[in-house]
């Protein structure tokens, strides 16, 4: 591990300063995942500012919602009563992730800002442009199993491995922030990147940008909602595919709203707008899953070795509304 500079904030103003003042610094929260890289060599920042003591509460919002913040550690979060009640698709997404003693330690805030990553970009022999740009992406033609099928680009085809992200970009959560140039908030489906042509570059954070809470937004009464993941192993593993899924049905049976998010499936968690489209106004049955499901993914583009992705997306898709709506199949 290359020698570092430690420092710890005593707020998040102070986390900034500090931040603007040094080259190469990073924030350091549960370390889950930054720590991880820089003992692979991957990341060797200059400093550390520890951020893990700033504010670590969970409030209401006027508006029936939750403002979250950043320092929250992922296990009180999937046990605050609101959560739980209101919630469920989060609570249960965070329950999916990692193990019991990484959710102890893991923050709201570093689990947004976990590197987008697969094992090429572990492999030092592997050319990875997510970890060497402009090297090459040695998982289109490698072992693919598990990446994108969706807005995947030549330069990678990494899947985003946060189950947390993917039941907040379904809520509609937004993320604030606090930079050297004052504050701003910013809708959690804009806060990651595909990968395009710089897909060393994960996020839409501008320099010394600190997540400093997450706000969720008041659902109605009528909503309820669940988060799905289908991996290989029945704990700490990503998702091949996640589903989360937010719905309020209408007194006649047919959806008056909804939100899709899927995971496993791209470089960033992916909001299923089409299949939300598709829904609306729909009845809610098993017919009108399966066609929402085919319209989000008819421009899936699979690699040599996860074309099934497209078929077992399909299928969560509808076991998870049916799960929703008592309509199964």
């Amino acid at each position: 591990m290359t020698p570092f500079q430690f420092q710890r904030a005593a707020d998040s103003a102070g986390a900034v300063q500090a931040a603007a003042a040094l080259t190469g610094a990073r924030y350091l929260g549960g370390g889950t995942n930054l720590v991880d890289l820089m003992r692979e060599g991957i990341e060797q920042p200059a400093t550390l500012i520890d951020v893990s003591g700033l504010p670590a509460g969970i409030e209401e919002t006027p508006e029936g919602g939750l403002i979250i913040d950043a320092a929250v550690r992922n296990t009180a979060l999937a046990e605050h009563r609101g959560v739980r009640e209101r919630y469920p698709v989060l609570a249960r997404a965070i329950l999916s992730g990692a193990s019991g003693q990484i959710r102890n330690m893991a923050t709201v805030g570093g689990n947004l800002l976990q590197r987008t990553r697969c094992t090429y970009f572990y492999d030092e022999a592997a050319r990875c442009n997510k970890r060497m740009p402009g090297t090459g992406c040695d998982a289109r033609e490698g072992f693919n199993r598990i990446h994108a099928i969706l807005g995947a680009s030549e330069g990678c085809v990494a899947t985003h491995p946060s189950d947390m992200c993917v039941a907040l970009a379904a809520l509609g959560a937004l993320v604030h922030l606090e930079g050297a140039g004052g504050r701003r908030t910013l809708p959690i489906v804009d806060l990651h990147r595909l990968p395009g042509d710089r897909p060393d570059v994960d996020t839409e954070l501008r320099p010394g940008e600190l997540i400093t809470a997450v706000e969720l937004p008041g659902l109605g009464s009528a909503a309820r909602s669940t988060y799905r993941k289908v991996r290989d192993r029945a704990s700490y593993a990503f998702a091949l595919v996640s589903v989360a899924a937010v719905l309020d049905l209408a007194p006649d049976g047919t959806v008056r709203d909804v939100r899709l998010a899927l995971g496993g499936v791209a470089h960033k968690p992916w909001r299923a707008l089409r299949a939300e489209a598709a829904l609306r106004g729909r009845p809610a049955n098993a017919e009108t899953f399966r066609v929402a499901a085919e319209a989000e993914l008819a421009d899936a583009r699979p690699l040599r070795d996860n074309a099934f992705k497209i078929e077992l997306a399909r299928r969560v898709i509808v076991t998870t509304l049916g799960d929703l709506t008592g309509d199964r199949i």
